[in-house]
């Protein structure tokens, strides 16, 4: 059984559904379980601490896969930029030929990178405006990340009912609709909505495959669509984490006058998060959800997550919707 989509032909997958890039998450063997089920795995480079260490991961991936899998690379401005030249040769010479992006326009410089390479490049916006300056700069694809989506939704608030629409309108490259998506009822909208497939993070981090304590799989499953927190607004670098009582108190800190960011760096900061998924002390850090989690109700294997996803996006294209439509 195959979904073929201008998605699965340009990444030469079965099913077009693409686990996106998530820091301390997307290791080689979740990678390689979403590959092996048909969709598209993707390990993401700056969870590692320097491109030897990429290497080894995808080479890890290699043995586990036969199938495509991805790399995510994230630009974001830092004091110490990470050796961005260092991890594009890791991704190549490790016979990677997808790379995930997302960032701010010096990305642009690691996309230059890329396409030197021979590298398909799908890359993560969202907003309209910076889709269409992407696929005008020459991306193969794009990811359009709705309002409803873990991590960084943006500052415009577009919820993904109508910002894929939008994305579709404009743009020719293949649009991949992220953002609040987690079954087949999910998949089918987006097809539905002029995508063509679905990028998913959260839902892949309640997997049996995804390495990350069990407790927090089990907040994905008891949080609902209520529970997350939208961290930073003051900053305008908005952040949608699991609520929990770190949460809650950077957003009692950042409601202040003037609040600063140095208030709350400590407790947001990147080690603490990867503790958190280690160690499952939900109240430790911070950790990425989406709107998503209030669909989570189990925690399958990748084969069984992609396989009833795609069963149940073919019965409701084939039987519930043509049921509906009549002469």
């Amino acid at each position: 059984m195959t979904l073929r989509t201008r998605v699965t032909d340009l990444l030469g997958i079965r099913y077009p559904i693409v686990q996106g890039g998530m820091q301390n998450v997307g290791y080689a063997q979740l990678a390689a379980a979403v590959s092996n089920a048909g969709g598209l795995g993707v390990i993401t480079a700056l969870t590692f601490a320097d491109p030897g260490a990429l290497a080894r991961e995808i080479a890890a991936c290699r043995a586990l896969t036969r199938a495509p899998f991805g790399v995510n690379i994230s630009v974001f401005p830092t004091m110490r930029p990470p050796d961005y030249d260092a991890i594009v040769d890791a991704i190549a010479d490790g016979g990677v030929g997808i790379v995930e992006t997302a960032g701010t326009p010096e990305v642009r410089a690691v996309w230059d990178l890329l396409f030197a390479r021979g590298i398909r490049v799908i890359h993560k916006c969202t907003s309209v405006r910076h889709a269409v300056s992407s696929e005008r700069y020459g991306v193969h694809a794009v990811s359009i990340d709705g309002f409803e989506c873990a991590g960084h939704p943006g500052e415009d608030d577009v919820p993904g009912l109508v910002l894929i629409p939008a994305a579709v309108d404009r743009l020719s490259v293949p649009v991949l609709a992220s953002g609040g998506i987690a079954d087949g009822r999910g998949l089918a909208a987006a097809l539905a909505l002029g995508a063509d497939g679905v990028t998913m993070g959260t839902r892949f981090c309640a997997t049996r495959e995804a390495p990350i304590h069990d407790n927090v799989k089990q907040a994905y499953i008891d949080k609902d669509e209520r529970e997350t927190d939208i961290l930073f607004r003051p900053f305008r670098n908005s952040a949608r984490v699991g609520r929990n009582a770190i949460s809650t108190e950077v957003l009692r800190r950042t409601s202040q006058p003037n609040a600063v960011f140095a208030e709350v760096a400590e407790l947001v900061s990147g080690q603490r998060g990867k503790a958190l998924l280690q160690s499952g002390e939900i109240d430790s850090g911070v950790y990425w959800a989406s709107m998503a989690q209030g669909l989570i109700h189990d925690i399958p294997s990748c084969g069984d997550l992609i396989d009833r996803m795609v069963v149940d996006a073919r019965a409701i294209v084939a039987e519930r919707l043509a049921a509906m439509v009549s002469d």
